[in-house]
């Protein structure tokens, strides 16, 4: 397999993946009724964001998948299955509680990523950059959901 052909592969998996998901567990009639944080963001900014996002996760995997980096690369892996686990979690099953330990556990695994990929492969570890930034609102996020809808 080509470098390029890799690179797309993963593109489609995690893109793909992630809009399939998303799409699969929109967040419906639930997720309006919902009482919300003053910081919620508008319902159209998830998908242009997530797509960009996805699109940096899949070029970081890519580059530690073709430099042969096997810790970088099981953080990933962890990772991925932590981020497409989230959706189902909090939209399919409406667990805010089982979702916010997921995303914790994401979280602690993007750091993780960035951690091992820092020193050596540092374009890596800055696209995820965005990611954790992200994800650590959206963790701030799904626990005000939780604590403000619990009961």
């Amino acid at each position: 397999m080509s470098r390029s052909q890799a690179l797309l592969l993963f593109l489609v998996l995690v893109v793909g993946g992630g809009l399939t998901i998303g799409y699969l567990t929109l967040p419906g009639e639930w997720y309006a009724g919902l009482v919300k944080p003053s910081f919620n963001p508008p319902n159209w900014i998830f998908a242009p964001v997530w797509t960009v996002l996805y699109i940096l996760i899949a070029i970081a995997g890519w580059r530690v998948w073709d430099r042969e980096l096997t810790a970088p690369q099981q953080f990933w892996w962890a990772l991925l299955v932590l981020n497409f686990l989230w959706s189902p979690a909090f939209f399919g099953f409406q667990k805010m509680g089982l979702a916010l330990a997921v995303i914790v556990l994401l979280l602690v695994a993007i750091v993780g990523f960035i951690s091992v990929t820092w020193n050596s492969e540092r374009v890596s570890a800055l696209l995820f950059v965005p990611y954790l930034l992200w994800v650590a609102f959206a963790t701030l996020l799904n626990a005000s959901l939780w604590t403000l809808n619990a009961g």
